[in-house]
């Protein structure tokens, strides 16, 4: 069996032509394409001013409010995962 192709270090100009050598190196396989995408929803800690004596370092709580969503999208279909 051939080596598999790292599409990660093919430019995007050359993914048909990796969709091709993928497909011929495996004709009994389907082959599909997926896009990838992250993106993180929430407040980022807003930097504050606080009164301290000199010569020491202030320490402040904050509270990071964010999560992380993930989307897979099969762009020739439109499905989503």
């Amino acid at each position: 069996m051939p080596r598999p192709i790292e599409l990660r270090k093919t430019p995007l100009k050359k993914l048909p032509e990796a969709h091709d050598q993928v497909q011929q190196a495996a004709p009994e396989a389907t082959v599909e394409l997926w896009a990838f995408d992250e993106h993180r929803i929430g407040l980022k800690p807003i930097l504050r001013r606080v009164w301290v004596c000199n010569g020491q370092r202030p320490t402040v709580v904050v509270q990071h409010r964010y999560q992380w969503l993930y989307a897979f999208v099969h762009p020739a279909s439109g499905d989503t995962q």
